[in-house]
């Protein structure tokens, strides 16, 4: 079998898939707390990202692209291996914000229920559903503080 982007990015989708579905099924299991909310999933998935990105930098489209207008983003993700590495870019960091959620709102007594739909939009659309847990945290969260600490 021939590792590739298309089969790699399979993976990292159900990866992060099973790491979402711990975090809404099963927020208080042991496992949940040892491999999603303490970290260990999201790094995981940082790992792939950082071998991800080397592939691009070091294949043979290394000098393709950049960060320096959307133009050469645009280019950049033109190679899969770094399109790949974007996209697991995104699984990573929603992950890590859906596990902080869950532990603030465990922290804080918001019930699991309302958190739920802020983990679907952060999975989805990300940056909203922090927003949303965000709100969701000031309405019914035993603290009136809005830091995001």
């Amino acid at each position: 079998m021939t590792i590739t982007p298309d089969l790699l990015f399979s993976l990292a989708n159900l990866l992060a898939l099973l790491g979402w579905a711990l975090l809404v099924l099963a927020p208080r299991w042991r496992g949940t707390q040892a491999l999603v909310l303490n970290g260990a999933w999201p790094l995981g998935l940082a790992a792939f990202y950082a071998v991800f990105i080397a592939s691009h930098y070091l294949g043979a489209h290394g000098g393709e692209g950049g960060f320096g207008s959307l133009a050469q983003v645009a280019a950049l993700f033109r190679d899969p291996w770094a399109l790949l590495a974007g996209w697991v870019h995104y699984l990573c960091f929603d992950l890590f914000v859906g596990a902080w959620e869950v532990r603030d709102a465990q922290q804080r007594g918001v019930p699991h229920w309302a958190v739920v739909p802020a983990l679907a939009l952060t999975f989805m659309l990300g940056p909203v559903g922090l927003l949303v847990y965000t709100g969701v945290r000031a309405a019914l969260g035993q603290e009136t503080s809005t830091s995001l600490t």
